[in-house]
């Protein structure tokens, strides 16, 4: 798992499994227990639907109060909003240089990252689109 995905996991993934368990247990199980000799023509269908019903709550995640509500939790002053720093530690994350080395790879960095300001301003816009392209509801001030 990459860093994206850890911090995408982080701000909504629990919220987003615990949403698509239970509309994909009730469509295969039942539809698997009366029916033992077409078992088989009748599985595949309903595995088809599930899959766009665990899509489909992903593009309803408003980050901001998910962040927010993280701050909050973290019981320090983060800027979000601004920081990639601060918003990897909200999340619980480790916001190290290597780390933020690893995630600017992951998102297509081309700059010099020694140039820690400049490759932390581009972190947070490119995490910003990454996780609206994802899923997530974020702020059109955030996308600029």
């Amino acid at each position: 798992m990459g860093i994206f995905d850890k911090i995408k996991h982080a701000i909504w993934g629990e919220a987003q499994a615990a949403e698509a368990t239970p509309a994909a247990t009730p469509k295969i199980e039942p539809a698997q227990a009366p029916i033992s000799p077409s078992a088989a023509p009748a599985a595949a269908p309903p595995v088809a639907s599930t899959s766009p019903a665990t899509s489909a709550p992903a593009a309803a995640v408003d980050i901001v109060p998910l962040l927010d509500a993280a701050v909050k939790k973290s019981g320090q002053k983060l800027d979000w909003r601004r920081s990639i720093v601060d918003l990897m530690k909200a999340v619980g994350m480790d916001a190290s240089l290597a780390e933020r080395k690893e995630l600017a790879a992951e998102l297509g960095y081309s700059g010099d990252t020694h140039d820690s300001a400049a490759m932390n301003m581009f972190l947070h816009k490119a995490l910003m689109k990454k996780l609206s392209e994802n899923g997530g509801k974020v702020p059109a001030d955030l996308l600029d």
